[in-house]
């Protein structure tokens, strides 16, 4: 056929194909198999369901489910048969099936909502997983108080764990309201011990106690599973006495235990149940505001920039044991474990602190403990998950002056914690960066940050480098807050043969050192991998002591932990520049620290009062 030809067919085609050379009449299939549903036109099967007859074709059947592949061709006795009887299939959703199974098209939104719950059981029973999935992405979209409890039981039946978790956060977020409709006592047992038992069902405990009352009218309580759900402690003792005990559903041994318990155990010991949302809970849009502090309306402003020596931020004067520090109180009891702050950081001081929680200020429970480390900028919090109401920060040093200034705070619930020792992050990516709020005290750069900006491969004779006067000063790093680290990585400058000698060490409030390697009678170039046991640290110390070539030290990237484990291979590029730095070498004047610019200091004249 010619290429003329070709191009006529082409010119000439009814409806567009997905490509040149495909035909798709998928449409037309689904009509013509449409048209068989139900007809007992080439019928070669009778399913009774509820007593009524219908006609179905067994090809197309065991075409489109695993199950009915089995029943009918597996060597079952329904597969010599004739007429089947489905006796666990509800008419409607049945029908409305075995549409789906000859069209491919299911139309739930003209469907009532018992029927879709139960075309969800046959899709489950009958093995078509892709329907099921579909139908439970839709009930997600249409869950409301009037459907939910209806919607969880058929998730916890099918073993939808993702549709389960839907409505439990749905049913989280309405806890209050769900608790007094007609529907709440229609939930199964099993599925309203599962929701009672979540912390972020967050209700007053004496309401929940009363809608499990309602549910106890209506429904068999076995063994009492639901009512020792209800956390009795909770709720006041009036309550107790009042509303608890003229119920009668709960022993006179438990009433008085919940008193006891109420009475004599702290506070923070107690099961709190508190909202569960997955953004800063923090901020004023919530009912979150500042209780306790000076300039309050700044914390939680979400302004993280606009803040000077004279506002910006909120203080309170470090005074000693008794300070009652920076207290915020939220809207709602809150779960939550990670703490978002910034530390005032417009110079290099640092700042030393601790943070407590509770819910009633009476019972504070410290869950960050930074008193005895050096913190500068923004430090990244986590602990333990806890139902918290307040938050209070306090200030215990500060390397400038007696006033502690927090520029801006964030609280919130994370569903991954980074790995922990106690209530310091332990990294496995590096922390010795400038988005991680590193920084360079001390050493000679053309930029202060040369050291922590990452780049490896751009430094010369003059510039990429940090660096030191042998016998003289050292290279200083802090890290934003403390981490446990047992690595490090350094490069020294290798533009030529030269090596080095040098020792480290670490700190956490830059007076008392631990050595963590001693290289000094050691002959050292440009990659160094070091691995030690692992510590708190906040300042590193690199110390150089030898150089071959003069009285300088060199050190081009530094970071810890090591993201490598073994020295990285030298690309072209590099040994190029190598090579080009070993050719000039002779034509270099004799180097000393001061050759290089000092590192610029920040043009802070007066301190924050």
């Amino acid at each position: 056929m010619s290429s003329g030809s070709h191009q006529y067919l082409q010119n000439t085609s009814q409806k567009p194909c997905v490509r040149t050379g495909d035909i798709e009449h998928l449409s037309q299939l689904s009509e013509n198999l449409a048209a068989l549903c139900l007809t007992q036109e080439h019928s070669d099967v009778t399913l009774v369901v509820e007593g009524q007859k219908l006609n179905a074709h067994k090809v197309i059947l065991a075409a489109r489910s695993d199950y009915f592949r089995a029943l009918l061709y597996g060597g079952m006795k329904e597969s010599t048969q004739n007429e089947i009887l489905l006796p666990d299939a509800p008419l409607k959703a049945f029908k409305v099936l075995l549409k789906y199974i000859y069209t491919g098209h299911m139309f739930l939104t003209t469907l009532e909502e018992d029927v879709i719950l139960d075309t969800l059981g046959l899709a489950h029973q009958y093995g078509f997983q892709d329907l099921e999935t579909a139908i439970s992405d839709i009930l997600r979209q249409l869950l409301a108080l009037n459907n939910v409890c209806a919607i969880l039981d058929a998730a916890h039946l099918y073993g939808l764990d993702n549709l389960v978790k839907v409505c439990h956060n749905f049913l989280d977020m309405h806890a209050s309201e769900i608790l007094t409709q007609e529907y709440f006592i229609q939930l199964s047992q099993a599925s309203l011990v599962e929701l009672l038992q979540r912390d972020s069902f967050f209700a007053p405990e004496v309401e929940i106690f009363r809608g499990v009352c309602n549910w106890c009218k209506a429904n068999e309580d076995k063994d009492d599973l639901v009512m020792k759900c209800v956390r009795l402690p909770l709720m006041s003792v009036a309550d107790l006495l009042s509303v608890v005990r003229p119920a009668d559903l709960v022993k006179p041994d438990a009433l008085l235990d919940a008193i006891a318990e109420r009475t004599n155990i702290r506070l923070s010991s107690l099961p709190h149940r508190g909202q569960l949302v997955y953004e800063n809970v923090a901020c004023p849009r919530l009912g979150s505001k500042v209780v306790s502090g000076e300039l309050m309306e700044y914390l939680l402003d979400s302004d993280h920039y606009s803040y000077d020596m004279e506002r910006g931020y909120t203080r309170h004067a470090i005074n000693g044991p008794g300070d009652h520090g920076i207290i915020v109180k939220l809207g709602q009891p809150s779960i939550i474990n990670h703490i978002r702050m910034l530390l005032w950081d417009r110079d290099l001081r640092s700042y030393s602190y601790y943070i407590e929680v509770s819910m009633e200020q009476k019972d504070w429970v410290r869950v960050i403990d930074y008193s005895q480390y050096s913190c500068r900028s923004w430090q990244n919090l986590y602990f333990e998950n806890r139902v918290v109401q307040y938050i209070r920060i306090v200030g215990t040093h500060n390397t400038v002056n007696k006033v502690f200034h927090l520029v801006s705070l964030e609280a919130m619930f994370k569903l991954k914690l980074p790995k922990m020792v106690n209530d310091i992050i332990c990294p496995d990516y590096n922390v010795a960066t400038l988005d991680k709020n590193a920084v360079v005290i001390e050493g000679v750069s053309r930029s202060r940050n040369t050291l922590l900006n990452g780049d490896t491969k751009r430094y010369d004779w003059d510039s990429g480098y940090t660096c030191h006067q042998l016998g003289s000063g050292a290279i200083l790093i802090q890290l934003g807050q403390p981490y446990i680290i047992s690595s490090l990585r350094l490069l020294l400058w290798d533009c030529d043969d030269r090596s080095y000698s040098y020792y480290i060490e670490s700190s956490i409030n830059i007076w008392e050192w631990e050595m963590v390697v001693d290289n000094t009678r050691e002959s050292c170039k440009s990659w160094q991998v070091i691995r030690f046991s692992p510590r708190p640290v906040v300042f590193i110390r690199i110390v150089g002591t030898h150089n071959t070539a003069n009285e300088v030290f060199h050190c081009v990237h530094f970071e810890c932990p090591s993201m490598e484990d073994v020295e990285p291979a030298t690309t072209p590029k590099q040994k190029r520049l190598k090579e080009t730095c070993v050719q000039e070498a002779g034509a270099q004047a004799p180097e000393t620290a001061t050759e290089a610019e000092e590192m610029p200091t920040d043009d802070v004249e007066n301190v924050l009062q």
